[in-house]
């Protein structure tokens, strides 16, 4: 059983829930969860880095769990949520960090590592690739395609909507997400809802038992998922706040594991192609039988091949 210590820090403009775990003095590694998930989707990973000899920290990002969820939706933009990241690192005196993020946790960690070239020493991102900067927001690019069908990233665009029916069941929102992800892509009409013609799971996957599924369940209980939505509304934002970024390369030693059946390495196949140009030191995996839920679909691997990287490229010794 892993300790955690519990560290609400002033960051930012929010309170940031962090959860820490390992010797303080170990080199720190960041884990950022995606949508919807939680703290715990990181649950596979703590007790092995520590073993390995490393410094945890796992935050509830913005518009999660006990961290705050500022309910304006401008403050959401991908260079807000580094902010978090960046003012926590200086909270604990970080120099010297690996980051690894999952889903929404990618992009952010991909920015932090544009951000900060010094401090992130090694990279290590999951099922979201990366190439550079668009030439236009993603979400204008979706309307052209997508104008005339549903498309779930466009239905969580306007404020309300998507919250009023995720937040009625929240139960069932979750298991959807969880166990039947790619039912989000099924062609209906544009001014369809999510949950209109698709089938949500009564039980869980096997990777998620009833404990852990509490654990998610806590983190949008009493609150919902208007937080954590509003990551979807700041394409545009974003887009415009990161022109100082054109052109800029991840050169960090980075990691980049995708399940084989993530519908988003189909949604993002000409990304996946431009990576290389762009993250210059890049490796990839591709995990076999596994879907979007990556670091608890396939657990084991996942652990193996993130040890094996980062005692090439973020070894105990080497750290500050």
């Amino acid at each position: 059983m892993i300790a955690y210590q519990q560290h609400l820090l002033s960051v930012n403009g929010i309170e940031l829930n962090v959860r820490a775990a390992g010797p303080e003095s170990a080199p720190p590694v960041w884990l950022l969860h995606g949508f919807p998930e939680c703290w715990h989707s990181w649950r596979h990973q703590v007790p092995a880095l520590v073993a390995a000899g490393f410094r945890v920290l796992v935050p509830e990002l913005r518009g999660y769990g006990r961290s705050s969820a500022p309910e304006a939706v401008e403050a959401y933009d991908l260079l807000t949520l580094c902010g978090d990241i960046q003012q926590a690192m200086d909270s604990f005196g970080h120099q010297r960090v690996c980051i690894v993020g999952h889903d929404w946790g990618a992009p952010l960690a991909w920015h932090l590592a544009l951000l900060e070239p010094q401090r992130v020493a090694a990279l290590v991102t999951l099922s979201v690739p990366f190439a550079g900067r668009p030439k236009r927001p993603a979400s204008e690019i979706m309307r052209e395609v997508h104008g005339e069908h549903f498309n779930y990233i466009l239905y969580f665009q306007e404020p309300g909507l998507a919250e009023a029916e995720l937040d009625a069941d929240i139960d069932a929102s979750l298991r959807l997400f969880m166990g039947n992800v790619a039912a989000l892509l099924e062609a209906k009409p544009a001014d369809a809802r999510l949950f209109d013609g698709v089938s949500v799971p009564v039980g869980l996957p096997d990777w998620c038992s009833e404990d852990d599924f509490q654990a998610y369940r806590e983190t949008f209980a009493g609150r919902g998922f208007r937080g954590a939505l509003n990551w979807y509304r700041n394409f545009e934002r974003t887009w415009q706040c990161t022109e100082f970024l054109q052109g800029a390369q991840v050169l960090q030693p980075t990691l980049f594991l995708l399940g084989d059946r993530d519908p988003v390495g189909v949604l993002e196949a000409h990304t996946l192609k431009r990576m290389p140009a762009v993250v210059p030191d890049l490796e990839q995996h591709t995990l076999h039988d596994c879907g979007h839920w990556i670091q608890s679909e396939q657990a084991p691997q996942v652990n193996r091949l993130l040890l094996d990287f980062l005692s090439r490229h973020f070894a105990v010794l080497d750290a500050d």
